[in-house]
């Protein structure tokens, strides 16, 4: 966990309550100016519709934002003495300045019985609120923070907890397909030890699960044509995996030994015919474990040409890096995600990026020290990348890794979604 120091919380704690002005009422045609004052979270007065109570003397507004059914927007009561008064005679203006610079701006026009924004409160709703309302020719003014999502913290508290970020802009996005297979040895990954000419077996020394060297001695032959004794030897380094003969046995087409390289691995899979033409040498392949723990990246590199007579099936062999016999083993049971038809997304992030956030996809964009949440409407995805369709812009700085961390960090803080 990500643990800022003294002074940072302080100010997080001071950012995240949101400071609601008080108004004090001007001389008409002045200007009735305010200044904020902080304030713990919820700590601000709530009206009738649980909004926030905006005051100047007798005058006062209370601000919602609605969002039953609709796409959030603000809705505005208006009173005097706290009775109600008729959203006409009121002109409100409310500006947004948003953590990256962004300023939205909203006109009102009254509805019923309330003063109805004109535009969409667009996610997350989070910025410096300020609003201006003209009631009786006397301008009220206040200013105050709304912020939800977001949290501060220090550079080096961010590299310490693991936090690294990217530039979000286009990357490749491929449609995925799911097939079945199983790790095998490849054909350079195995030798067979046989005699080279006809013979009585003299000696081995060789036995089943043996390590042996290229070139090591594993078996003397006298041949039954000339009765001379030749040494046989191993083709390749790896395991004996297979014991056919024994002394004495008359060594012939058969092998003595197999023997199998177990880090010269391959998965073969099973390509159905409606997938066959989509299939490409060169395509990127996520291998997993039958139970998911272990994944690694791989390409195919053949498509065999014939098909099985029962399953009408093809088999397709993606080449496994060095180091995965660590965790496949010859015969195992694997599933593919083959990465098939890669076109460029104009905005991608990465997958693993991604967190849940209230009942959104997020990721976390950071402007200077602090990191806020982008609710996110997502495209075509790959273990690698996410297409974004909106909620992000180009260029924007998110957060990679320990996007987890900063999550934990907003939700203890509480920087709640709450209007």
């Amino acid at each position: 966990m990500i643990r800022p120091n003294k002074r940072l919380s302080a100010s997080l704690a001071l950012a995240l309550a949101g400071a609601l002005t008080v108004s004090a009422c001007g001389e008409r045609p002045k200007t009735a100016e305010t200044e904020g004052h902080a304030a713990k979270p919820g700590e601000y007065e709530r009206g009738p519709h649980r909004g926030r109570m905006l005051r100047a003397g007798d005058f006062a507004l209370e601000v919602t934002i609605f969002e039953d059914g609709v796409d959030p927007e603000f809705h505005v009561y208006a009173y005097r003495k706290d009775k109600p008064i008729a959203p006409k005679d009121v002109q409100l203006s409310i500006e947004l300045s948003r953590l990256d610079g962004e300023v939205n701006r909203f006109a009102f026009t009254p509805v019923e019985d309330y003063l109805r924004g004109g535009g969409v409160v667009t996610e997350p709703h989070s910025f410096d609120v300020k609003v201006a309302a003209t009631y009786q020719g006397q301008t009220h003014r206040w200013s105050y923070a709304s912020y939800e999502g977001r949290t501060s913290i220090s550079a080096s508290a961010a590299q310490a907890g693991g936090v690294k970020t990217e530039i979000a802009g286009s990357a490749p996005i491929a449609e995925l397909v799911d097939m079945s297979g199983r790790v095998e040895i490849t054909p350079e990954g195995k030798g067979e030890v046989r005699a080279w000419y006809p013979g009585r077996i003299m000696s081995l020394r060789g036995e089943l699960g043996q390590m042996v060297r290229k070139g090591q001695l594993l078996a003397r032959v006298e041949s039954s044509e000339s009765l001379q004794t030749y040494s046989i030897t191993a083709p390749i380094s790896g395991v004996i995996v297979e014991k056919n003969l024994n002394v004495g046995d008359v060594a012939g087409e058969r092998a003595i030994f197999v023997i199998a390289d177990p880090t010269k691995l391959h998965a073969e899979f099973f390509v159905y015919p409606r997938d066959a033409q989509k299939v490409r040498v060169g395509q990127p392949v996520e291998v997993r474990s039958l139970s998911g723990d272990t994944k690694i990246m791989a390409k195919v590199e053949a498509v065999l040409p014939t098909a099985d007579l029962v399953s009408q099936t093809l088999i397709a062999h993606a080449h496994l890096p060095g180091g995965a016999d660590s965790a496949f083993r010859p015969g195992m049971g694997v599933e593919g995600s083959f990465q098939v038809g890669a076109q460029v997304a104009p905005l991608a992030v990465r997958t693993k990026a991604i967190q849940r956030f209230r009942d959104f996809q997020v990721v976390f964009v950071k402007v200077r020290d602090t990191y806020e949440v982008r609710m996110l409407e997502l495209g075509r995805q790959t273990p690698v990348w996410t297409e974004v369709l909106s909620g992000l812009k180009p260029g924007s700085e998110y957060v990679t890794d320990g996007a987890f961390l900063i999550r934990a960090d907003i939700e203890k803080s509480g920087a709640s979604h709450d209007h």
